[in-house]
């Protein structure tokens, strides 16, 4: 497998979001993003060398395509990072500044904002969602009480209505009442009796309908997703689907075919039932004679999650977010480093790439690919990956610098091999937490690692570098003032004047400059 880091010519106009326009490209590709839900970098054998879980069909892709090293999501839980990759924006600059969205939430993005899917139909994408949207959208009747929710009406505000020509799937995590499918905007049945579960099978005790059984909700989704491209496999308009799987995030729901077949616990049973889906899907493109013409990316919206039950999995010799820091919610690596791999027959090398990047980057690559400019006021904090992924007048560094964020809002960022935490906690669940830290004041209010040095953010280094502490903070502040971390005209942020922790701790940290 290649390796590629070093630059060849650079071509500004390919950095930011400008479309290609290139006679290879005039034959627009099918697009296929594949969104597993709270697994991990180290969740991946070919990712690796010391993983216990067996991914046959992930180690395909990755033996036909680009595998990335060092790929982040914008946020370390799922409804930003969802966000992030749909708008190419960072969801901070939203109204929506920590936490994730449950069942009856009422959507936060605008109308009027870009998604992938809307751009996309500018070249006459066909475009589908199916699987979890986690966005949030409006039952009909929520306003009057979740209890008054006429289940037999149509929702609004849903993914219809943010660039998908179909929808079907569910409003959020598939632990998160109510469990009704929706097709298009019409729930498919209406509830008649609760279910809940606990322990590795968790799922909160909510509303539920005939058709839906939480065990086979997994296979369903692939079950339409591979419809669709069966049935758009030989239109003359190419297609756009976003696959968003419901897991391994729990409820861990391995079907019997899988069931203990890890000989880890029933999370990790649930990886390689994930990774069989991804094979069936992989196989319907190939059946459907599309491959050569088709994008598949694969990738997850954070880090494995403490319900995996982590030290258990650690004994036995396998470490779901590999040797980096944390886990799910986190600002530490093990938070946001996700596994990353596109396949795009004959058209992309098989390589392993080295640079940074951002799920929110695959806005403007699906643009540039489709030949469709990206405006100022679009993908704001998205960078073109074309150059890098076809291997043409690429730069060594895409990305000036990527910023992270934690399930309680807080901020990291990292450009290079340093990373700053605007924090003296991991920003979530793993120690310290944000309430762990405010009773040890004798925590830095700062954490500068040097991930070259220390991938593994054990060493606070930030008392020898402060120079360079200021440099990320001057850049962060930057990011946020300016509306963008992209090259172009100053955008405004939706909601502004949420950043007190960030400039306290801008103000307050003695002998910085």
């Amino acid at each position: 497998m290649k390796h590629f880091k070093w630059a060849l010519t650079i071509v500004p106009s390919l950095i930011a979001g400008t479309a290609l326009a290139s006679p290879e490209n005039e034959k627009r590709p099918n697009i296929i993003f594949i969104l597993a839900d709270d697994m991990g970098y180290g969740d991946v054998a070919a990712l690796n060398k010391d993983c216990k879980i067996k991914t046959p069909q992930l180690d395909r892709m990755i033996s036909e395509g680009a595998a990335f090293t060092d790929a982040h999501s914008s946020s370390s839980v799922s409804t930003p990072t969802r966000y992030g990759i749909l708008t190419g924006r960072y969801n901070w600059r939203s109204t929506f500044k920590s936490d994730v969205l449950f069942g009856y939430d009422k959507p936060f993005m605008k109308t009027t904002r870009t998604t992938m899917a809307s751009k996309l139909k500018e070249q006459n994408y066909t475009t589908a969602c199916i699987g979890k949207w986690h966005l949030g959208w409006e039952w009909h009747g929520v306003d009057k009480g979740i209890d008054s929710i006429d289940y037999s009406k149509p929702i609004k505000n849903g993914p219809r209505s943010r660039g998908f020509d179909y929808f079907y799937g569910i409003i959020g995590s598939l632990d998160m009442a109510p469990y009704v499918y929706v097709e298009n905007d019409l729930p498919t049945a209406i509830p008649d009796h609760i279910t809940g579960d606990t322990g590795m099978r968790f799922w909160r005790k909510g509303p539920t309908s005939p058709d839906f059984v939480h065990d086979e909700v997994l296979t369903h989704f692939n079950d339409k997703a591979i419809s669709f491209v069966q049935k758009h496999a030989n239109d003359e308009d190419p297609f756009f689907l976003y696959l968003p799987y419901p897991a391994p995030h729990t409820p861990m729901l391995p079907s019997k075919k899988f069931l203990g077949k890890s000989g880890l616990n029933e999370y990790a049973d649930f990886v390689m039932m994930v990774d069989d889906e991804v094979g069936r899907l992989l196989r319907a493109v190939d059946d459907a004679d599309i491959a050569e013409n088709t994008i598949i990316v694969f990738t997850t919206d954070n880090g494995c999650a403490p319900s995996a039950k982590i030290p258990d999995l650690q004994k036995k010799g396998h470490y779901p977010n590999h040797i980096y820091r944390g886990h799910k919610a986190d600002l530490f690596d093990g938070g946001h480093r996700v596994p990353c791999i596109v396949q795009w027959k004959e058209s992309i090398p098989t390589m392993q790439v080295d640079q940074t990047i951002c799920l929110t980057d695959f806005f403007s690559t699906f643009a540039s690919i489709a030949n469709i400019p990206v405006e100022d006021y679009e993908g704001e904090d998205s960078y073109n990956l074309t150059p890098l992924l076809l291997q043409k007048n690429y730069p060594e560094t895409i990305r000036e610098a990527t910023v992270h964020h934690s399930i309680n809002g807080q901020f990291s960022i990292r450009k290079g091999d340093w990373k700053l935490l605007v924090s003296p906690s991991s920003g979530g669940w793993s120690t310290p937490t944000p309430a762990q830290a405010a009773k040890q004041p004798e925590l830095p209010a700062l954490q500068l690692y040097n991930l070259a040095s220390d991938p593994s953010e054990q060493n606070n280094c930030i008392k020898a570098n402060k120079a360079t502490a200021f440099e990320l903070m001057q850049l962060l502040r930057k990011y946020i003032r300016e509306g963008r971390s992209t090259p172009g005209a100053v955008q405004r942020n939706d909601q502004d004047g949420a950043w007190k922790q960030l400039e306290n701790v801008f103000n307050s940290y003695p002998g910085l400059i």
